[in-house]
């Protein structure tokens, strides 16, 4: 049997949203206390993070959570990842944990690392996509972690943007996908990380799998694992019937309105591809340093991977503020930090890719 929303939250997900005023609040004590309480009173607030923003709102109240589907777009089968203050609270929403998720929140919590655990009954189905798990995260930014303090809730929080589109590194990116449909925003500056937290499950007492990459490496990972499985969804669409068993992995993600297109190859390759693509609409996004051989107009997106992960989705929403109609993106590395931002791409590029 399929598991299916009900009725009321199916209601609250499909009415057409009405418009209600957007506060931008700052990130002082007084302003966070009037989030935390909009989070308590089953409102929604788009949250910094240190990977990107979240729509936070009560995780344990499914009307809430509903709200927040219905302002995203998002899928009914497509899972939350729920915010705590400390993984000790865990054992409130989770069961059954094994050893060895202790063994990574002592190395990585708080941080973008999240871990997909039993649920219990506290976690309502609308929150976990229908799966009898969740994902659990501690995250380190000051600001979410004190609005958790403050509002005595686990936030579910899932990136603070229109679903499909790039993620938001900044409140005015939040502010631009959710004005009118949300209660408040809050600032606090532009995200650390640039992509989202990594998702892992845990399949034994030694050995984990990656089900969404982010700045948690495979090799930092097997500081603490004896073996760290990459999952085939990340660099490949899921079966047709098969389960999200974390967000990121089921649907076309990450992409603004411009086309798309992951070229393969050293810059030299790449030039060629694209040198008889050239048009007033056709762009190309490229490493800093290459644009000195590139023959086309461009956006340049870092020139490293942790400097691609950092910058990728602000330069993805400019290339829409440009007009840009189609992108030719040069394709980072997979390795390390490279991985993530090589599975945000592919997906945006709804996964055609190009091997010049």
């Amino acid at each position: 049997m399929h598991w299916q929303l009900p009725i009321r939250q199916l209601s609250l997900l499909h009415k057409k949203h009405s418009v209600m005023e957007t506060i931008l609040l700052s990130d002082n004590d007084a302003e966070l206390l009037k989030a935390a309480q909009f989070i308590k009173d089953g409102e929604i607030v788009g949250i910094p993070t240190e990977t990107v923003y979240g729509l936070g709102a009560d995780a344990s109240n499914p009307d809430a959570v509903a709200k927040v589907f219905a302002a995203k777009g998002r899928p009914a089968d497509n899972p939350l990842i729920v915010h705590l203050a400390d993984f000790s609270d865990a054992v409130h929403y989770t069961q059954n944990i094994p050893e060895l998720a202790y063994k990574l929140a002592e190395k990585f919590c708080p941080g973008p690392l999240t871990m997909v655990l039993p649920k219990n009954e506290k976690i309502p189905m609308i929150t976990s996509g229908g799966l009898d798990t969740v994902g659990i995260r501690v995250p380190s930014h000051p600001v979410m972690h004190k609005i958790i303090e403050m509002s005595g809730c686990p936030i579910a929080a899932p990136s603070a943007n229109t679903s499909g589109y790039p993620s938001p590194t900044s409140a005015m990116h939040v502010m631009r996908d959710m004005k009118g449909k949300i209660a408040a925003v809050v600032d606090g500056g532009q995200s650390e990380f640039g992509v989202e937290s990594t998702v892992i499950s845990i399949e034994s007492n030694d050995r984990v799998r990656i089900l969404r990459p982010g700045c948690i490496t495979r090799e930092m990972l097997l500081e603490v694992c004896g073996e760290v499985i990459i999952d085939h969804a990340i660099l490949h669409e899921l079966e047709a019937g098969q389960k999200a068993a974390s967000p990121g992995m089921k649907y076309k993600h990450y992409s603004p309105k411009a086309d798309i297109i992951m070229v393969e190859g050293d810059i030299k390759s790449f030039c060629k591809y694209v040198e008889d693509k050239v048009d007033e609409k056709v762009y190309c996004l490229i490493y800093d340093g290459d644009e000195f051989t590139i023959p086309c107009k461009y956006l340049t997106y870092g020139k490293n991977s942790s400097e691609q992960a950092h910058w990728l989705f602000q330069k993805l929403r400019e290339l829409d503020d440009i007009g840009a109609e189609k992108v030719y993106v040069r394709a980072p590395s997979a390795d390390g930090v490279g991985l993530a931002v090589y599975n945000r791409l592919i997906r945006a590029a709804g996964f055609e890719v190009i091997r010049a």
